[in-house]
């Protein structure tokens, strides 16, 4: 069994990754000009400021874009495939990448509403990833 990477934490990160211990997805948000920022940055990458805020999302999104890795050999993630990695365009206009859960991989789907759930990884560490949101969506379904 191969040990699965983790990913690295920087210190300005870690408040994203205490909060995600405590199954709370944050983002930053600049106080200057008010944009949502993903992934952590020391500064605003939008107008500059010297300092960004910490603020709750909804957690809630939709799939942009998405792929199922079906053959990663040699890989940590092997026992795992197939699985499907993801880009998040979360309700506050970030994009965030991660793994699509609890969904058939033929059910994957552009645009289809997901919302954040949490994997303990170990005592330290917690990764956000998402799953279909509610009852609602269907393979196939079409926007009217």
């Amino acid at each position: 069994m191969s040990i699965i990477p983790t990913p690295p934490q920087a210190p300005w990160t870690a408040p994203f990754w205490k909060a995600a211990q405590e199954g709370v997805l944050l983002i930053q948000q600049c106080p200057s000009c008010r944009h949502h920022i993903f992934y952590p940055r020391r500064h605003c990458p939008y107008c500059g400021a010297p300092r960004v805020n910490w603020v709750q999302a909804s957690g809630r999104g939709t799939v942009y874009s998405f792929t199922v890795v079906e053959n990663n050999a040699p890989s940590a993630f092997l026992e795992q495939m197939p699985f499907i990695i993801a880009i998040i365009q979360l309700e506050e206009g970030v994009r965030m990448m991660s793994a699509l859960v609890a969904c058939d991989p033929a059910d994957a789907r552009c645009e289809m509403p997901v919302e954040v759930t949490f994997e303990r990884v170990s005592g330290e560490l917690s990764l956000p990833k998402f799953k279909p949101a509610g009852a609602a969506w269907k393979k196939g379904a079409v926007d009217a």
